[in-house]
């Protein structure tokens, strides 16, 4: 039996098995579908503490990764499909057939971008053009116009941060009135470098020579018309799906998937011993160092419950 499994091997779950694994407990990483999370399809990290020349995504996790076994954690390609926390000890049962067991149980498995599913969104996804993160990918694009997909307070706060760098800003979305608050709405139409196209849907993205996108389809609702928008980039902000459908009726979620916890700390549930952390459980943030701190705060309080056992 483990003393610790982790879920995930993104931010939040490497981070979870450097503090496991340094305080003794020598914690077993389950990777899951996409070792070392969603930020390992970022080609550059600006905003991480510690690189001032930013760092690629996957080497990010990847070092965590050597910093968390160095101290004596252990990794393995797998993943859970579904679980028992009913009694102190958790067991976990994976795809592989495998099951495990636990004394406790971090929960780091991450959310996906919801993306559109138009042509040529994976292909220049990651790098190429198409982005599902204005805080990291933004200062790419300085003096270069770029379109924002989406209706909601995502997408109007993308769009305003990525006037901070962008020449201009397409801010496209299938209805004719903004799912968005009223002071999101009015940020948007306010902003001189924010061009509202309503009523209008990806239909799909063109790529140039250099295999990165040159142009945005969109196809009028109304009439059906197309229209292509040369841009640079194109920043889905059409919401995310948290990797937590496994958990229905094992821990409290809310109507999206997205964890909750039970208590201001942010990463106790109402399972003892079952912790959380990282864009699994957290809607309003998703960075990689805000997943960091909770990954911290999730091993600490999960050592703290052990020792108390």
């Amino acid at each position: 039996m483990e003393n610790i499994i982790i879920l995930g091997s993104g931010c939040a779950g490497a981070t979870a098995a450097i503090y496991a694994a340094r305080a003794g407990f020598s914690p077993l990483v389950l990777e899951g579908s996409l070792p070392g999370g969603q930020i390992t399809t970022t080609s550059e990290v600006e905003n991480f503490p510690g690189f001032p020349e930013g760092i690629d995504g996957y080497m990010l996790t990847f070092n965590m990764r050597q910093q968390a076994e160095k101290f004596g954690a252990r990794f393995e390609v797998d993943q859970i499909e579904s679980v028992d926390f009913s009694g102190p000890v958790k067991k976990l049962v994976a795809t592989s057939g495998k099951v495990y067991e636990a004394k406790s149980v971090i929960v780091a498995t991450g959310a996906a971008p919801r993306l559109t599913g138009v042509p040529g969104e994976k292909e220049f996804y990651g790098g190429n053009g198409v982005s599902t993160c204005a805080t990291c990918d933004a200062a790419f694009y300085r003096g270069k116009e770029v379109a924002v997909l989406g209706g909601g307070d995502s997408a109007c706060e993308e769009a305003n941060f990525i006037t901070r760098f962008a020449s201009k800003v397409y801010l496209v979305h299938r209805r004719d009135k903004f799912r968005a608050s009223d002071i999101m709405v009015k940020r948007v139409t306010g902003n001189p470098k924010i061009e509202l196209v309503m009523n209008a849907a990806a239909e799909r993205i063109l790529g140039g020579a250099d295999g990165k996108v040159r142009a945005l389809v969109v196809k009028d609702s109304l009439s059906g018309a197309l229209r292509e928008i040369p841009v640079s980039g194109i920043f889905v902000a059409i919401g995310h799906i948290p990797n937590t459908k496994f958990l229905e009726g094992a821990l409290p979620m809310d109507e999206d998937g997205t964890l909750v916890s039970n208590d201001n700390s942010g990463v106790h549930t109402r399972v003892p011993g079952v912790f959380i952390a990282g864009d699994c459980a957290d809607r309003h943030y998703r960075q990689a160092i805000t997943a960091a701190g909770m990954g911290a705060r999730a091993a600490l309080d999960a050592q703290r419950y052990l020792e108390n056992q």
